[in-house]
């Protein structure tokens, strides 16, 4: 009896530790600042290295967008009337947001390997284009100006 009570609590340990990592690789860990954080100075160097934002291979990602929206409004997207083939994925819908969020888009000038990235930021607004599934947006595809 107690080796089952052991196996169990092992269990749902490791559950909790799977969906741990899933978390982290989400839309809303990796993409959205909302309320926008008020670090006025390297505001990107500090986002990137907070969120571990890299390349799968660990490497710098050359560009990378934060959206400061609430998710609410992000998961609105899911029903929007503006839905197109993805550019990368020909069989993958899009849907694009009707309206233009606040954005702060981040481009690498320095470093090649997670977490030596250095990065330039730039505000700007525009239509999110996010991939969806029964629950909500799952992947940030891009946006337009």
């Amino acid at each position: 009896m107690v080796l089952m009570v052991i196996i169990f609590l092992l269990l749902l340990f490791w559950e909790n530790e799977l969906n741990d990592n899933e978390v982290m690789t989400s839309l809303e860990h990796l993409h959205v600042d909302y309320p926008q954080n008020n670090v006025a100075v390297r505001y990107c160097n500090y986002m990137i290295l907070q969120r571990g934002v890299r390349e799968p291979d660990h490497t710098c990602k050359k560009k990378h967008v934060f959206i400061h929206e609430r998710p609410q409004k992000i998961n609105s997207i899911c029903t929007s009337p503006k839905r197109m083939a993805c550019q990368n994925h020909s069989t993958i819908f899009c849907f694009q947001s009707e309206t233009r969020f606040k954005l702060t888009v981040c481009q690498l000038v320095d470093g090649t390997g997670y977490p030596a990235c250095r990065y330039h930021n730039s505000l700007t607004a525009g239509f999110i284009l996010v991939t969806c599934d029964g629950l909500g947006p799952v992947n940030f595809q891009g946006y337009i100006e």
